[in-house]
């Protein structure tokens, strides 16, 4: 369903800065120098239909610019991109949310941003109020809602769409354990219908209990591709060196 080949992926970032107005008119005639920095190197790796895969390594590893490529956000500099199946990115859940506006009126807007009609939006309308458990602020602006509340209603939203796909990037970092169970219990039934899950996390313990694979990247490379318990071992040996 997914195979990335030799994949690569460099950003180049400014070596110096400029802060003042005179410093900037005199940059404008030199030639701006820059470092390179390899988010991607040469990334090679298939994931089956059904499979659950984690992606774990320390920041800067390349974990999230690696699932930007896989949602075709980002363009890799070099290498084979294949993918089979309706993806749908959850990397910045809430993104097109108006803060001004109700929860009730962001679910429809965020549901059209993500594909959804406005009918599809009215048939699951309870089913996202009641999943995110917010039935008594749904007519609250979302300018007063705490970060959790945010990831909750975004969410509820997301998991409407349907798609063979799921690519996620610490989507449940901000939720509470009661609200990462309910969504891992959605994952599992994602599994059973044979969907695509690939999650980036540092939560070792949720790759170790729901993943059925994990890979453990660095410095833009794979250092281990495999099942879950060996590879998060793996990880926690190079984390305490």
């Amino acid at each position: 369903m997914i195979k990335v080949q030799n994949l690569s992926k460099t950003f180049k970032i400014p070596l110096e800065n400029r802060y003042t107005f005179k410093e900037n008119l005199v940059e404008l005639f030199r030639v701006a120098k820059y470092e390179k920095v390899k988010a991607l190197d040469d990334v090679s790796f298939e994931v089956q239909e059904g499979e659950f895969l984690g992606i774990i390594g320390p920041n800067g590893s390349g974990k999230s610019t690696l699932l930007k490529v896989l949602a075709k956000i980002l363009v890799p500099d070099r290498g084979v991109l294949e993918i089979k199946g309706k993806v749908s990115p959850f990397l910045e859940l809430g993104v097109g949310f108006n803060m001004d506006l109700t929860a009730r009126e962001n679910v429809y807007q965020n549901g059209i941003i993500l594909g959804l009609s406005r009918k599809q939006v009215d048939e699951r309308f309870d089913k996202i109020i009641e999943f995110s458990e917010l039935e008594k602020f749904v007519d609250t602006k979302m300018k007063n809602f705490s970060s959790g509340m945010h990831v909750r209603l975004a969410f509820s939203v997301a998991i409407q769409v349907d798609a063979d796909i799921l690519l996620m990037d610490e989507v449940l970092a901000v939720g509470d354990m009661h609200f990462q169970q309910k969504c891992f219990e959605v994952f599992n039934r994602y599994k059973q219908e044979k969907k695509t899950i690939i999650l980036v996390t540092h939560d070792m313990g949720s790759v170790q209990r729901y993943c059925t694979r994990a890979i453990f990247l660095s410095n833009g490379k794979i250092i281990k591709d495999g099942n879950p318990n060996k590879v998060v071992e793996e990880y926690t040996r190079f984390a305490m060196q």
